[in-house]
């Protein structure tokens, strides 16, 4: 999972609009992923072999509850049906359900000496490196639960060591969110615990999805598939791991930081060499060379998939040539001497040679969706044409490594035409085309109306012409979001579709569509966005943007006024004006505004977090209003409040 989310399964949905149980695979999707069974080398072990190599011990159940006993972590509801000598039912992709297969392999294992790595407790691995009086460990997971439950799992079978460090690799929330459940503040405080990222990790930690986070929330639904149901028919695999846990997701600041590539660090004995990696697959992210050992930590610049230059649920665009750039790098500072390279997600390898080569196709799978993408946007093809035009060379279309469990070359060719080119295909008629439920109106009435569509649409359905269906029903259902015959094809399209998936994401995607189609948006559960932890590192001036994006533009038209607002715990000082329904902020305070606060940081957390009500604060003294209390109130009132479950395949 990347970036800031962390997804919350369902616990209550809202009434059925009908009521619909899934479909089998029809033999078109059958056939196509019988195909792809016979075009993969599924007879290649090798991936099996390394993600049991070192293997210590495991644990019988795997089911990790919170402090109020809720499941937060369960992986025991992927082996109700997934197994190593089960077949790929007729509804996975078999390439998926191998990876799903390899993910499955969970416990503690020895990479090489001193280095552990737990897995299968979360979507991402937490690593442990056997220091001379405690343990280094490397990205704590999601959620505190899965971490502590990590290291007593660590501590019990290797003894009971204390953590004197923590790493975090990157700016992602599956990386840093469990630290809470291996160290506490206090010791970090003291000087106990030293804790090291990146440079810039807690401004993007913090920011990400901060700002447009109900959105990338409520799509984030989609792309890891939050409600669906763990089994053939359902959530089968996330790409990079099972899924996400669902605990409380916490954040310690770094007491360390790392600037450039060849900064070294020796922690309890461990020497430990950085490779600096902004703007790969994270804006801030490093890699970590052990010389002693002759090891190599990849963050999550490699796994076993290829990523995502842009991610389903939105993000920032990723530039494929900078992390094809850093992976060539990667190979000339360690290539001639990494004898095991092991990473956040997925299993390890061992070998110069293997090891080599893997990195090679891991930088050229990305050098190669970026320069054939421009080579043929400079021939004048757009993005949907290039979509369709991309092909791998054998070499990396027939490598596991390489192939689309969580990002797809079809949708990373589409990101790199987006980074160059933008929304815009240079085509007149989608300068100022109609908004999608307008123009869904005149499509079904230029193709004789919504019977009519049915009819061809099931004709097509009937002969496996999925996409097709699928961009013909969007349209009656647009036109006439009550059509229930629609709705329910759209979502038997959808099914297949998800059923011939072989990334995961895409997989979810296709059947979240189907769920919500056959049941309605749901109401209750979701995704948390921002933490306790997350809202204490947000600084004001991050929170005086998520403000700005929140003014209602009607509301504040012809509106002109300042506030003032002390801080008085930061000792710092801003000032908001709000005039042409813009809201900035400036550390330049006014001399005369029309209103002023004195708050402190922490109240303003409390706030923010829903602790206390902004009336109770003021009238328990905490907030402390001066100047025209009307101007603020009417500030507030022109804030929006956004709305999680908003609709996505209906208008």
């Amino acid at each position: 999972m990347k970036r800031f989310l962390v997804a919350t399964l369902v616990t209550a949905i809202s009434t059925s609009l009908y009521a619909a149980d899934p479909k089998p695979a029809t033999d078109t999707t059958k056939q196509v992923n019988q195909s792809l069974l016979e075009s993969l080398p599924f007879s290649d072990k090798k991936d099996f072999e390394n993600a049991q190599k070192g293997l210590i011990a495991k644990q019988d159940t795997v089911t990790i509850k919170n402090d109020k006993g809720d499941v937060v972590w369960d992986l025991e509801a992927y082996k109700k049906y997934i197994s190593l000598d089960k077949p790929a039912p007729d509804s996975v992709n078999p390439s998926l359900w191998r990876n799903a297969q390899l993910n499955m392999m969970n416990g503690l294992f020895e990479v090489t000496d001193g280095i552990y790595q737990v897995r299968g407790y979360d979507l991402s691995n937490i690593t442990f490196i056997k220091g001379e009086t405690g343990w280094i460990v490397f990205d704590p997971l999601i959620s505190q639960e899965t971490a502590k439950a990590a290291l007593d799992f660590v501590n019990e079978q290797l003894g009971e060591r204390p953590v004197v460090a923590v790493i975090y690799s990157h700016s992602h929330i599956d990386h840093f969110g469990g630290v809470r459940g291996i160290v506490n503040e206090e010791d970090v405080a003291a000087g106990k615990v030293q804790i090291l990222a990146p440079d810039h990790f807690t401004e993007h930690a913090v920011s990400e999805n901060v700002i447009a986070g109900n959105a990338m929330g409520r799509r984030a639904i989609y792309m890891y598939g939050a409600l669906l149901p763990r089994n053939e028919f359902g959530g089968v695999n996330g790409g990079l791991g099972q899924t996400t846990s669902t605990g409380l997701a916490t954040l310690i600041k770094p007491t360390d930081t790392i600037t450039k590539t060849g900064d070294e660090r020796t922690i309890d004995g461990i020497k430990m060499v950085f490779q600096y990696t902004p703007g790969t697959e994270a804006p801030t992210e490093m890699n970590t060379w052990f010389p002693d050992k002759k090891a190599l930590w990849m963050a999550e610049n490699t796994t076993n998939t290829m990523h995502n230059i842009l991610t389903l649920r939105g993000a920032q665009v990723r530039d494929a040539l900078i992390w094809s750039s850093f992976l060539n790098e990667t190979i000339e500072k360690w290539g001639d001497q990494v004898e095991v390279k092991f990473q956040s997600h997925h299993w390890p390898m061992w070998g110069k040679e293997d090891i080599v080569n893997y990195f090679k196709k891991q930088r050229d799978m990305y050098k190669y969706t970026h320069d054939q993408t421009v080579r043929l946007m400079n021939m004048g093809y757009i993005g949907s044409e290039i979509s369709e035009m991309i092909a791998f060379p054998e070499s990396l279309d027939k490598n596991w490594s390489t192939r689309g469990y969580y990002g797809t070359l079809r949708h990373n060719s589409r990101a790199v035409y987006q980074r160059y080119m933008g929304w815009y295909n240079g085509n007149p008629s989608d300068l100022n085309n109609l908004p999608p439920a307008d123009a869904a109106k005149k499509y079904v009435e230029y193709m004789g109306g919504e019977d009519a569509v049915l009819q061809k649409a099931q004709s097509d359905f009937d002969k496996g012409e999925y996409r097709w269906v699928a961009e013909a029903l969007k349209q009656v259902v647009f036109a006439n979001p009550d059509s229930e015959k629609g709705k329910a094809l759209l979502a038997d399209t959808y099914e297949q579709l998800g059923y011939q998936a072989e990334s995961g994401p895409w997989r979810s995607e296709y059947l979240q569509g189907a769920f919500e189609l056959r049941n309605g948006v749901p109401s209750t559960g979701g995704v948390v966005t921002a933490s306790p932890d997350v809202i204490k590192n947000m600084p004001p001036t991050m929170l005086f943007d998520y403000l700005s994006v929140r003014i209602n533009p009607e509301k504040a038209a012809g509106k002109t006024f300042s506030i003032n607002i002390d801080f008085t715990d930061l000792k710092e000082k801003y000032t908001l004006s709000m005039e042409n329904s813009v809201l900035n902020y400036t550390s330049k305070v006014a001399d005369k505004a029309d209103a002023s606060l004195t708050l402190s940081k922490s109240t303003l957390d409390d706030i923010q977090l829903g602790n206390i009500t902004l009336e109770k604060a003021i009238a328990d003294g905490d907030v402390k209003v001066d100047g025209d209390s009307q101007v603020f109130q009417d500030f507030v009132g022109m804030l929006d409040k956004f709305d999680f479950w908003f609709n996505i395949v209906t208008p």
